[in-house]
């Protein structure tokens, strides 16, 4: 008779999501769909960590006398270096499986050659670049619209990753980190995270009055309704989620956000 593994703890569902989404010294301790449930929820706590190490460097380099500008070019690297690229790499694949135009077959076995193909340098040379132009445009409001904007974004960026985890999104490959999370959050509990990030989101606005807080809960709107839209395009091309348009989901949420902001 078998022995039936433990519920996982808190603690197992933040290590799951710390070690999987950013390279902080945090030690894995399972790997099973149950972890991996509690993981993808704590997934947008993950994302909000690194927002707020790129709003530190942020005000550090405007500290020693750096411009906005400087401040949202270190800001846009903290959350690459935090996760090693994964995502911005994941983009560039996933630019370079859809714009192939060929069957999902063949569009997953481009996704996985080492090489970057020029949808993918394209893709990731704009999305740094509007990055950086949004988070500059931010910091040029001041500091505090600067770190707020880094905020949202990263955790917006996460929230995707937890929606696409969902019950009814299946994974693509029966390999990788897609799935292992694919379908491992209830609809319902992925919804209700969302509804709290947003709500947090509007919170962290409020710092600069009503509208301040309708404006970053709208951006934290648009950033999963754009996730959203990938995701529904990514499964009708190849059939479910990769760990690639997970990183794909994250990048694309997290600069509409940040744009949306960005722009008020």
């Amino acid at each position: 008779m078998t022995d039936t593994p433990a519920p996982p703890s808190a603690a197992d569902a933040l290590r799951f999501a710390f070690g999987t989404l950013t390279v902080l010294p945090v030690r894995l301790t399972r790997w099973d769909r149950a972890s991996a449930r509690g993981g993808m929820l704590c997934a947008p706590l993950a994302g909000l960590v690194v927002g707020l190490c790129a709003a530190a460097v942020g005000l550090a380099l405007l500290l020693l006398g750096g411009g906005p500008l400087l401040a949202a070019v270190g800001t846009a690297a903290v959350p690459a270096v935090l996760t090693r690229g994964l995502h911005l790499d994941g983009l560039a694949d996933t630019a370079d499986g859809l714009g192939s135009a060929k069957p999902a077959a063949d569009a997953l076995r481009i996704m996985k050659q080492s090489d970057i193909g020029p949808f993918g340098v394209l893709t990731l040379l704009f999305t740094v670049l509007a990055q950086v132009a949004a988070l500059a445009e931010a910091y040029g409001g001041s500091w505090a619209r600067g770190a707020v904007a880094a905020a949202v974004a990263a955790a917006v960026s996460r929230t995707a990753l937890t929606l696409a985890s969902r019950a009814g999104v299946p994974a693509a490959r029966p390999e990788g980190l897609g799935a292992a999370v694919a379908e491992s959050v209830p609809r319902r509990a992925a919804l209700l995270c969302a509804a709290l990030v947003t709500a947090g989101c509007a919170a962290a606005g409020a710092l600069f009055g009503p509208y301040g807080a309708l404006h970053a809960a709208l951006a934290a709107v648009a950033g999963l309704g754009l996730g959203e839209l990938v995701l529904r395009h990514c499964r009708r091309r190849f059939g479910g989620v990769t760990g690639d348009v997970f990183g794909a989901l994250a990048e694309s949420a997290g600069l509409t956000a940040l744009v949306a902001f960005a722009l008020g």
